[in-house]
């Protein structure tokens, strides 16, 4: 007869906060990491039950709980997403920079990845492994199975392909 036994009487409303509150404070808090918030969460899912207490059996009360407080969970998860992407989208990127410098600077880059997609293979590679990667001409020449007097060879030569073509403020 258990399974009749009713949630609404506070003894037994109490019964089931003792058996349950420490083990749905445990798994929330292993969800999301605050206790605070997992303190809450299973507060306000002990309201939900005391609230529907006349449609929960005693023996679904556990399942009741855990069930209302992984919602809650993922209902705070999706908000805090939602709340992020608008705090994204809302932040303006604002340049004192002048349109003509921008235009400038974007003619640059473009003129820059044409140079560099020009430049001969083993140029290119060389180049981009030391500028983009950060490699040591060391690591390059371990990499590519060649000596570093070939990889300082390859640099010199793409450095003074990128000049001609771009300007001699290129290093």
């Amino acid at each position: 007869m258990e399974t009749k036994k009713t949630i609404c009487k506070p003894k037994v409303f109490n019964e089931v906060y003792e058996e349950h509150s420490k083990s749905l404070y445990n798994f929330m808090y292993y969800k999301c990491g605050d206790r605070d918030l997992a303190e809450d969460m299973v507060q306000e899912s002990f309201v939900k039950l005391w609230e529907n207490c006349a449609k929960v059996f005693f023996s679904k009360a556990k399942s009741f709980l855990f069930t209302v407080a992984n919602n809650m969970f993922l209902n705070h998860v999706a908000h805090k997403k939602i709340v992020l992407k608008h705090a994204s989208e809302g932040q303006k990127n604002y340049t004192h920079e002048t349109p003509e410098y921008l235009i400038e600077e974007q003619e640059f880059l473009k003129k820059l990845k044409g140079a560099i997609a020009d430049l001969p293979d083993k140029q290119r590679e060389v180049f981009l492994l030391n500028r983009i990667d950060k490699k040591k001409y060391k690591e390059i020449a371990e990499m590519l199975g060649i000596s570093v007097k070939a990889v300082e060879k390859r640099m010199s030569l793409a450095l003074k392909s990128l000049r001609a073509k771009i300007g001699s403020n290129f290093k």
